[in-house]
């Protein structure tokens, strides 16, 4: 062996996300990292914070490699959250508000979350969901009123010893973020500092960021969309994010004139609402350079009032998912005409192909599965090593999208493999809705698909085969549902048949199904 070969292990690059944060608090500790209403932290603020905070968590018996679950609507303390787990080399979790009360209790328990902080609105939900559940839970409320059976946030930051930041390696888990999947569970999608910093790296050179710009986080940061799209992605560059609780589109409008904010991003769903508002065209929008638009495909006419409303902005299309970061292709400014409808090419360090049935990759053309490889893909789903296998079939993460490339490598999206449901971009599975309906003692079969609709692109509906004698309404069965799903994810109708349509090998006509929807 040579000195060389024994100095490697000295030379692995420090790639945490707290390391991030140490970097911009050091060379701009009075620059903004984030903005909430009258509230403002700057990056020095932020490191000292988060260390404090990491304190309080150690003392409670959260250490490296436990998971941190983050139930909140957005603020300041979302972003805390996140850097004081990474602190103790924790793994933290967002999740997302809208689901019940079993779903959560699903997520926590597969997980095997050490710890889990709780905005006050969504207290009653957490409690329902942890009602007796095994094991000991670090509960924390971010709620500056004691909450019975919660520890209150601003007490962990208060007398604990510092704890020393923990080494990480690029392999190391940064988040864990479940994600709908085809299974009927959700899957957690293991993101580590390396993947987050490669997403980084790409989309600062895509769209040229500088410490100058200001972001508007208005969609959940449970989502990727909000926080990877916009809100690490401006920490990355030492930039600020000015941070919605909830999205208003009223409100977005006054705080792109009031502040200037320079890039957004935002859903199909949240693009028809601000171009719905009465006189949005007269307002002044000029500051905004960009707008990533993304989570499910967005309409030729909406794409083409955006860029009448924003005149001076570019209006990067995308694609990507939870298990990339997000943000795989985007639609480069030249080619928002010429391309319309196109979500653009790999940004940098990706790999993207078109593969057939087969496992061959499909000219230009043809359609074919969107497979995936680079530094900024997932390692794996959480405690599911079938699940993983089986999405790097091949050696690429096949994305279950259907997908075409033309002569000039631009990607247009055109169906999904998989039996998912995109609704105001959240991913509903089919498969997740029609496990709960199959719980009613009336019900037969089901198949669950989507619907187009106007605001939200899709919405769930199903299709069920009631037994013999059963008197159930739809109205019974949607109710049913209620009690045991989100809200987005409760079909909108219920349509009751004789049969569901099947080929010959009995597989269920889910395409035929949706045409009877449409």
């Amino acid at each position: 062996m040579t000195d060389r070969d024994q100095l490697v292990p000295l030379m692995q690059p420090d790639m945490s996300w707290l390391g991030v944060l140490e970097h911009h608090a050091r060379r701009a500790p009075a620059q903004r990292l984030a903005v909430f209403g009258d509230e403002v932290v700057t990056y020095a603020e932020m490191l000292d914070w988060a260390a404090a905070l990491a304190a309080g968590l150690q003392a409670r018996g959260v250490g490296a490699g436990d998971v941190v679950g983050l139930l909140s609507y957005n603020n300041i303390e979302f972003l805390a959250t996140i850097f004081a787990a990474n602190h103790l080399g924790a793994i933290a979790m967002p999740i997302n508000w809208r689901l019940a009360a079993p779903e959560l209790r699903f997520i926590l328990e597969h997980s095997e979350a050490r710890a889990l902080v709780c905005d006050p609105a969504l207290v009653d939900l957490a409690d329902d969901a942890t009602n007796g559940m095994a094991g000991a839970l670090v509960r924390i409320c971010t709620s500056t009123e004691n909450v019975a059976g919660w520890e209150r946030f601003s007490d962990l930051a208060a007398g604990s010893v510092a704890a020393p930041r923990a080494a990480v390696e690029g392999n190391d888990i940064h988040r864990l973020m479940y994600t709908s999947g085809t299974t009927g569970r959700p899957k957690g999608v293991m993101i580590t500092h390396a993947n987050l910093a490669w997403k980084n790296y790409a989309h600062i050179t895509e769209f040229g960021f500088t410490s100058a710009e200001i972001g508007l986080a208005c969609g959940p940061l449970y989502h990727v969309g909000a926080l990877d799209l916009i809100t690490t992605t401006m920490i990355a560059v030492g930039a600020t994010t000015i941070i919605h609780r909830v999205f208003d589109a009223a409100a977005v409008v006054e705080e792109i004139e009031r502040s200037r904010v320079t890039c957004v991003w935002t859903a199909p769903a949240m693009v028809r609402a601000i171009l719905d508002l009465p006189g949005v065209e007269t307002r002044d929008l000029s500051s905004v350079r960009l707008i990533i638009a993304g989570g499910e495909k967005m309409p030729i006419p909406y794409i083409e009032r955006l860029r009448t409303t924003f005149p001076s902005a570019w209006l990067a299309d995308a694609y990507g998912l939870t298990e990339t970061v997000s943000g795989d292709t985007f639609l480069d400014r030249d080619s928002t005409v010429s391309k319309l409808g196109s979500v653009g090419r790999p940004c940098l360090y990706l790999e993207l192909d078109i593969w057939d049935e087969h496992g061959a990759s499909s000219p230009a053309g043809e359609r074919g599965e969107v497979v995936l490889r680079g530094p900024k893909v997932f390692e794996g789903y959480w405690r599911d090593p079938g699940a993983t296998s089986v999405a790097f079939a091949g050696g690429w993460f096949h994305t279950g999208d259907i997908g075409v490339r033309d002569e000039d490598g631009y990607l247009y999206i055109v169906d999904r493999l998989k039996d998912m449901i995109v609704s105001g971009g959240e991913n509903i599975a089919g498969s997740e809705v029609e496990r709960v309906l199959y719980e009613h003692e009336s019900v037969v079969e089901v198949a669950v698909v989507g619907r187009p609709d106007d605001r939200w692109g899709e919405v769930p509906v199903a299709h069920v085969v009631l037994s013999a004698d059963a008197t159930t309404t739809a109205d019974e069965l949607i109710e049913h549902c209620r009690t045991q799903l989100a809200k987005f994810k409760v079909p909108r109708a219920v349509t009751f048949v004789d049969a569901l349509p099947r080929n010959p090998s009995g597989k269920v006509l889910k395409r035929e199904l949706r045409d009877r929807s449409s």
